[in-house]
């Protein structure tokens, strides 16, 4: 997505409507809801020591009383209530979506998911599909238990509207009944025996109608090189949360191969325009062409296939995939092949800094016959290759200016581009990427926005409001002119490391959403360009669809006891430092993981900070000291390996300020004091991140290499594997955008910059010179940074050595010197510096991207 990354306010109104509305959520849920250390819910936080765990094998007598007398744990409703409420709401802003596959199939794909999950529990539990037993055009789901009267055991009954419906009644049976756990780090499936009972019946129905995931960037940040079995793992947690739209990208080259060669284009031409695996997101919106190609036949054929599988099982349990459609992006041989096609470059300048011969795709003017043509023969073909759910995504001038901002010209391409749907679809509908609207926001003022938004009947464009959490622009286009919207938490870019969350703004966003006038919100859901980070964040915003408010103290406590088993004193403890520090980013800012660590050595970075960071180090210290009791469970040693990370990354960003204030200084002992420290610490990165498998390039690397036939096949795929996480362009284009903090990285990759850093600016002072950062940029890339992306070392796909043992080392290492008085300067300072860019993008920036900073 983003080259250039936003850091700006959200406008005024919007941020005095999320005061108002935190302002009566905190008198609502501190008055309507009981205290989590109350009498009232005795069994679930009372400690008689710091030391004593509950296990979640003990389900308190009350739990039933304290789930239904708590609305704050989640949003029961009954389906009557739920019914009369929203009889006006989303659903009336678009045409139903259907869901053709029948309730048994759907029943059996539920079924089968909770036998891959909970083998052992199966049995117990029953699936009903029945879509009459809530609203039109909502989920909802009942949930109740049955005493066998041969033996002790629960049943569990599950009806639900559809098979993701019932999919998320499992869940949340799962979450808030068995205290268990779901996630992209692992699993706590520990559960209780017999199954926790439910009385009375439990009756949950959406707010909305739809729940999306993923942006059009995750396919190559995080799915590039995912096969069958980890994309079923996926697809069951995205019936798990309930998400009913889900996108579906995978294997679209192969469609438009045959496309192209029937309308006359060779291979030979084809491959100066499908880029390599690891780039084709940027390819399909027309920003760059063939780079890292070229896309070897068996790729697109192998995808094809992967993609038939993935779309049967989204529709099996009862999903919409969104499938892609024609945006107008071509080959440049179309101007050999059609030589009256109207075509420009929208973005003569490169994007992305690409100014070479990837760069600058011609976009065929939808105006043009051709046009519909190339679009209606797209589709077409896709539908009898992977079937259709009539919506499509389409996104012809994503982060790419038009030619004019005439409201004709903009009325034009809208109408051109539904034309080449309905062309091959009369029920097509057209999903929007809302990206541009902030990204290019001077471009897209009021006039621009409604002449695209109302070229398409009203609802049959869908609009994602790409991240709304932090940017919204519902309300700057006036809910889009009439056409529906869907919320979304866009939160990560490039799928990079660290820790972060903006807690609140996500949690008040969609309530704000609905509230607003005349609203034409039908949805929640994620866009992060890449997952596999943060799990947090996504447990909580895929439970927005579903509730009215959020006590977030009481529901962080939920979610720790969840994640990890046990209602640990000090693991809770540690997650209210956590959501106070990192995860409560409230600036409003657009935040992408730029920390020190993970930059090319400069003198002039200025580390920043949005939270107190001694908060977070007692955050570390409490997951330490329950080490070895939790050692066992595999999300807390994920969550160790990760607080252990951010409290290296911090450590880093402090010897930074040394380093530079030793040069500055002209002192070479500082400057060598503080360099060894970073290099140290870069040993130590290396060593906490190789005990966990997720925290591995090896793992990447090799996924990549599973799909090669051939050995330059292999080689193709790890160099695309390599650039991408690194220097991303040939000539260090979009540096460091997709970076992780991975074992491999830290040591062959951050770690020898660093080095070749510390060397120069250590000559620079002995012979009494300036350092040259131009200089070194071209001596970094050279001896470094370019050398990486050829290289075929092997690397570790296993983990090695113990989480616990090296946490607990680097802990006893470091932790006296962050109390020190120069560290505890030093984080004081990086968080006011942080404070004096808020103040300063505040007032220089109102709605469109700043440059970015963290």
């Amino acid at each position: 997505m983003a080259s250039i990354f936003a850091l700006v306010r959200v406008c005024g109104s919007i941020a005095l409507l999320a005061l108002i509305m935190l302002l009566v959520g905190t008198w609502w849920t501190n008055t309507a809801f009981t205290d989590w250390d109350s009498s009232d819910v005795a069994g679930i936080f009372i400690f008689n020591s710091e030391e004593e765990m509950y296990s979640s094998q003990v389900v308190p007598s009350n739990m039933n009383d304290f789930l239904h007398a708590h609305s704050d744990s989640i949003k029961y409703m009954s389906k009557e209530f739920v019914a009369e409420r929203h009889s006006t709401e989303s659903s009336a802003h678009m045409p139903p979506i259907e869901v053709l596959t029948p309730p048994e199939i759907q029943e059996q794909a539920v079924a089968d998911l909770i036998k891959r999950l909970l083998p052992a529990q199966a049995q117990y539990i029953h699936i009903k599909v029945d879509p009459g037993i809530g609203p039109p055009n909502k989920l909802s789901f009942s949930l109740e238990t049955v005493s066998s009267k041969v033996t002790a055991d629960t049943q569990v009954l599950i009806t639900g509207t559809s098979g993701v419906a019932a999919a998320g009644a499992l869940h949340f049976y799962l979450k808030y009944l068995c205290h268990a756990h779901v996630s992209w780090s692992g699993d706590q499936l520990n559960l209780p025996s017999p199954l926790p009972t439910v009385s009375p019946k439990i009756v949950v129905t959406s707010f909305d109608t739809l729940r999306y995931y993923q942006n059009v960037c995750t396919s190559s940040y995080t799915f590039a090189w995912w096969n069958w079995t980890r994309w079923e793992r996926e697809i069951d947690w995205m019936a798990l949360n309930a998400i009913n739209l889900p996108l579906a990208f995978t294997g679209q080259e192969e469609i438009w191969y045959r496309v192209y060669t029937t309308f006359g284009f060779t291979d030979e031409e084809l491959a100066d325009f499908f880029t390599g695996p690891a780039f084709l997101a940027w390819g399909r919106m027309g920003n760059i062409q063939g780079w890292g190609g070229p896309l070897p036949r068996s790729w697109m054929i192998a995808q094809f296939s992967l993609q038939q599988q993935i779309v049967k099982r989204m529709r099996e349990f009862g999903m919409t995939p969104v499938l892609p459609a024609f945006a107008g992006h071509v080959p440049k041989a179309i101007m050999q092949r059609y030589p009256y096609a109207n075509v420009t470059v929208l973005d003569p300048n490169g994007w992305g800094h690409f100014h070479d011969k990837y760069c600058c795709t011609l976009f065929l003017n939808p105006h043009d016959p051709l046009f519909i043509e190339l679009g209606s023969a797209f589709i077409k073909e896709m539908q009898d290759s992977f079937g259709t759910d009539h919506i499509y995504n389409a996104d012809p001038l994503n982060e790419l200016i038009p030619e004019s901002r005439e409201p004709e010209y903009l009325r034009g391409i809208g109408r051109s581009v539904f034309k080449s749907m309905i062309a091959a679809d009369k029920k097509a509908i057209w999903l929007v990427q809302g990206w541009m609207f902030y990204f290019s926001s001077q471009y897209w003022q009021p006039q621009q926005a409604e002449a695209f938004l109302t070229s398409v009947p009203q609802g049959r464009m869908l609009i994602l409001d790409l991240q709304a959490e932090l940017f919204p622009q519902y309300s700057r286009l006036e809910s889009y002119y009439g056409q529906p919207f869907i919320w979304c938490m866009l939160h990560n870019y490039g799928g990079v490391s660290g820790l972060y969350g903006a807690i609140e703004q996500t949690t008040a966003g969609p309530t704000m959403a609905r509230m607003f006038p005349n609203s034409t919100l039908v949805g929640t859901g994620a866009t992060p360009e890449g997952i596999l980070q943060n799990d947090v964040m996504y447990d909580l915003v895929y439970e927005l669809g579903w509730r009215e408010s959020v006590n977030i103290s009481g529901w962080i406590q939920q979610y720790a006891w969840r994640r990890y088993g046990v209602a640990n004193h000090a693991a809770l403890t540690a997650w209210d430092y956590l959501k106070a520090t990192v995860y409560n980013c409230t600036n409003n800012l657009s935040h992408h993981g730029h920390y020190v660590i993970v930059l090319r050595p400069s003198t002039k970075h200025t580390p920043l900070v949005w939270y107190n960071v001694e908060e977070f180090f007692q955050a570390w210290d409490l997951f330490v000291s329950v080490s070895d009791k939790l050692q066992n469970v595999t999300t807390f040693r994920y969550d160790l390996v990760e607080t252990t990370r951010q409290a290296l990354q911090l450590m880093a960003a402090y010897y930074y300020t040394e380093l530079v204030m030793g040069y500055k200084t002209k002192s070479i002992p500082a400057v060598h004091a503080a360099g060894e420290a970073i290099l140290n610490i870069f040993d130590d990165l290396e060593s906490i991140l190789a005990t966990d498998g997720g925290h591995l390039l090896g793992r990447w690397i090799e996924a990549a290499k599973s799909f090669a036939l051939t050995k330059e096949e292999s080689k193709l795929y790890e160099y695309n594997a390599r650039v991408q996480v690194t220097i991303w362009g040939p000539n260090a284009n979009i540096l460091d955008y997709a970076n992780k903090q991975w074992s491999g990285l830290m040591s062959q990759y951050y770690k020898p910059r660093w080095e070749l850093f510390i060397q120069a600016i250590t000559q620079c002072l002995w012979r009494g010179k300036e350092f040259n950062q131009t200089y070194f940029n071209d001596e970094v890339f050279e001896k470094v940074e370019e050398p990486f992306t050829f290289s075929r070392a092997a690397l570790p796909t296993v983990p090695i050595g113990s989480t616990v043992a090296t946490a607990q080392a680097i802990h006893a290492k470091y932790r006296i010197q962050a109390r020190s008085e120069k560290a505890n300067r030093a984080f004081k300072k990086m968080y006011n510096d942080y404070l004096l860019v808020v103040e300063e993008l505040s007032s220089h920036f109102t709605e469109g991207p700043a440059p970015h900073m963290l």
